[in-house]
């Protein structure tokens, strides 16, 4: 799962956010919006930080989600992610 958790915080530093984040910490709250959804294509809020919202682009299917798009939104801009790149 490191390598997971890995991969999601480069993507993010990537992109060029400014802050640091926790892979782990964003796989947990994407498991956490999901868990009970029906299989389809989602926009899913969440409200990290009193002034950081990440805007989740979600495709849930049977036994796995796809993350396809990540936006961070912060007082310091808006950063966007394709995690299908």
């Amino acid at each position: 799962m490191e390598e997971l958790y890995n991969a999601i915080e480069t993507k993010i530093a990537e992109s060029g956010f400014p802050r640091k984040v926790s892979g782990e910490d964003v796989y947990n709250d994407i498991c956490d919006q999901i868990d009970g959804k029906e299989n389809g294509t989602y926009i899913l809020l969440s409200k990290f930080d009193d002034d950081l919202v990440f805007e989740y682009h979600i495709t849930v299917m049977d036994s796995e989600f796809n993350l396809g798009i990540l936006k961070m939104k912060c007082p310091e801009g808006e950063y966007e992610t394709d995690f299908d790149k």
